[in-house]
């Protein structure tokens, strides 16, 4: 037995010390960064040890402009894309000649560089000297006024950037739930008709219940997906996110690095710790509410 039990670490060996080396040790890294004070990144010397680093990020109003941009959109963009995925996964299991075709189509998008499905955007919405792009064009057709979607209102920079989220994501989701939904045993679906069971009591008893770990494993990393958004931002608005007031939680992080104003290693630890707190405190909500509506 003791034998097994060795051989069985040894062929877990690779990935722990990859895990170690690429995981462990970087999060041990960044914390203590997140504590040294005045950090010189060219002399790796600090002045002190505390906890400024985070008064300092908590404080800072681009910092609280990127945490308010990153939860709405992890809000906004999370449940509409799930459920749309949802509705388009049960239209497509109901399709069974051109199934696979259409399958195809709507996974087309993911598998398109993100920051290209960006610069499309960006034309389309974007007003310009020569035009007012194509969906103001859209929109003035039906006697509506033309909306700087890209520089203009905070509301319509939003809702650009959801709408270009929800279009990024939504095949991936398509794709699982589509799997899930065709994984279903079919004498459940038969059981209930022979009983005369609505459509509405087959979906919300039998599909729902069936599916529950797929939609909790795609609500799980589309909250941790959308908290990490940078490189959607910078396809549609640039990359001075903080004066278009569009910055995430990450894209500040990069700032603090790598910017013009940046060189404060310091002050990126410490906010990207923070959203490994945001992001490991809602994944320990979803987990206790999986007991409860997760079908196993």
């Amino acid at each position: 037995m003791e034998k097994q039990s060795l051989k069985g670490w040894l062929y877990l060996l690779p990935a722990m010390i990859f895990l170690g080396v690429f995981m462990v040790y970087p999060l041990v890294d960044v914390f203590i960064y997140s504590l040294e004070e005045g950090f010189n990144f060219v002399t790796q010397t600090s002045y002190g040890v505390g906890l400024y680093n985070y008064s300092y990020v908590l404080h800072n109003s681009y910092f609280i402009q990127a945490v308010k941009n990153t939860f709405l959109l992890v809000i906004i963009t999370v449940p509409i894309s799930t459920g749309l995925a949802l509705l388009i996964s049960l239209g497509l299991n109901s399709i069974q000649k051109l199934r696979d075709l259409y399958q195809t189509v709507f996974f087309l998008p993911y598998v398109t560089n993100t920051l290209a499905i960006g610069m499309v955007f960006m034309i389309l919405f974007k007003s310009t000297p020569y035009s007012d792009g194509m969906v103001n064009m859209l929109l003035n057709a039906v006697g509506l006024q033309s909306i700087d979607f890209i520089d203009g209102p905070y509301w319509a920079k939003m809702f650009v950037l959801c709408f270009y989220t929800v279009w990024v994501v939504l095949p991936f989701k398509i794709l699982i739930l589509t799997s899930s939904l065709a994984s279903v045993n079919q004498d459940y679906y038969n059981a209930a008709r022979v009983d005369g069971t609505g459509s509405l009591r087959i979906f919300t008893r039998i599909t729902l219940p069936m599916i529950s770990p797929s939609l909790f494993y795609l609500v799980i990393t589309g909250f941790i997906g959308a908290f990490k958004a940078y490189s959607d931002v910078v396809a549609l608005f640039g990359t001075n996110l903080n004066a278009a007031g569009m910055n995430t939680i990450v894209g500040y992080v990069y700032d603090m690095l790598y910017s013009d104003s940046g060189g404060y290693p310091s002050y990126a630890s410490a906010a990207a710790l923070i959203l490994f707190v945001i992001v490991l405190t809602i994944t320990c909500i979803n987990m206790l509410v999986r007991k409860k509506l997760v079908y196993i």
